[in-house]
């Protein structure tokens, strides 16, 4: 009996392949966004050579709450964008703690798994999301009276396991997501690992991990730390601190989720560069950019679409322009599954698809960017 993985696979394998879709600009203009070189190019083809452009792979989390089915094991459309335009996969939700943990003495893998398969049968990498992070921890961790001694045990228990598991298969792991508050100190009150533990379990969940993968590039993982700033500053400091301890860190990520309400981070460039010089590598993991809608009927005006496309045009070129920067991941491409809107009222549209898979002027973007740096 062919597994699920296996069936997903097939299906996908098999779907003919797309080479245009409709564009919410006319075509005459769509094309003027991507030179002619680049007009049947995918995304994934029109990297240069090195760098993968990688999605978030929607499932699990608030997803769980909606009308529709996990998309990953039901939309077949989703899926054939996924495999065409994407030469990474991050899992949104399914390789979370609440997740993989239903309980203290349980792991379920199977949507984890899933994921990893389909990438390896579509040519894909794997960046992993998260092992230590003050946020979606079940219940049972949370409210639970654990020792100092037993949450330790937990924490080298779970990355040990989940690394393990996936050993040679993931490239890259967000290890520490979000360990600083906006003002540069530690999150220590909202972080049980950090509160119950001291700061010094970070540099031991770097170093369980390596031990569990040596191959996998490990990471510093966090938002609104695109510029520099006093956010920033505190993740440039930690991290020369943990390459003094001789902790096997490999980089520092920023997921840049914008928003047309504020400037683009002109700096970003700057920033990565200075992480860069320090050895590390450097990548944006969860680009969106979000915007209140201005047009009729409630949708983006052309003028917002034209500003989020630079947006996007700005972030990539950015990371091209670090040479340690190798990694660019938009978190989700269609608006049919973005997680924006559950938790930023009123606002949306953060992709570069429709949530009918319609290509937006950001697509062509970051089309075009690839292809020229190419």
């Amino acid at each position: 009996m062919r597994t699920l993985p296996a069936l997903l696979t097939a299906t996908v394998l098999a779907l003919p392949l797309v080479t245009a879709v409709a564009s919410p600009l006319p075509e005459a203009e769509a094309r003027t966004a991507a030179p002619a070189s680049a007009w049947h190019h995918r995304l994934r083809e029109a990297a240069p050579e090195g760098m993968v452009i990688g999605t978030a792979v929607a499932g699990g989390g608030h997803h769980e709450d909606q009308d529709y089915p996990d998309p990953f094991t039901h939309d077949r459309r989703y899926l054939r964008h996924m495999s065409q335009q994407f030469s990474s996969l991050s899992p949104e939700n399914q390789m979370k703690w609440e997740f993989l943990r239903p309980d203290q003495d349980t792991y379920d893998f199977a949507a984890a798994d899933a994921i990893v398969e389909y990438a390896e049968a579509n040519g894909q990498v794997v960046r992993g999301h998260t092992l230590l992070w003050h946020s979606q921890n079940p219940d049972w961790l949370e409210e639970g009276d654990f020792s100092r001694e037993e949450l330790r045990t937990l924490l080298r228990e779970h990355i040990t396991t989940v690394v393990g598991r996936y050993s040679g298969r993931i490239d890259q792991w967000d290890v520490a997501n979000e360990i600083f508050q906006e003002d540069g100190e530690l999150r220590t009150e909202e972080n049980i690992w950090i509160r119950e533990l001291g700061p010094g379990i970070i540099a031991d969940a770097f170093r369980w991990a390596h031990e569990a993968d040596p191959s996998a590039e490990l990471f510093l993982n966090d938002y609104n730390v695109d510029g520099v700033n006093p956010k920033s500053d505190a993740y440039y400091a930690f991290a020369q601190d943990l390459l003094e301890q001789g902790v096997p860190l490999h980089g520092f990520s920023t997921q840049a989720h914008l928003s047309l309400q504020y400037a683009f981070p002109g700096d970003l460039e700057d920033n990565l560069r200075r992480f860069d010089e320090l050895g590390l590598n450097t990548a944006i993991t969860e680009l969106d950019v979000r915007m209140a809608p201005d047009g009729r009927h409630g949708r983006p005006s052309r003028e917002q679409l034209a500003q989020q496309a630079d947006y996007y045009r700005q972030a990539l070129e950015a990371c091209l322009n670090v040479e340690g920067c190798r990694s660019f991941t938009i978190w989700g491409f269609t608006d049919k599954y973005s997680w924006v809107p559950h938790f930023f009222e009123d606002e949306g549209y953060a992709t570069v698809m429709t949530d009918r898979f319609q290509r937006k002027p950001a697509f062509y973007a970051l089309l075009r960017t690839l292809a020229h740096a190419g």
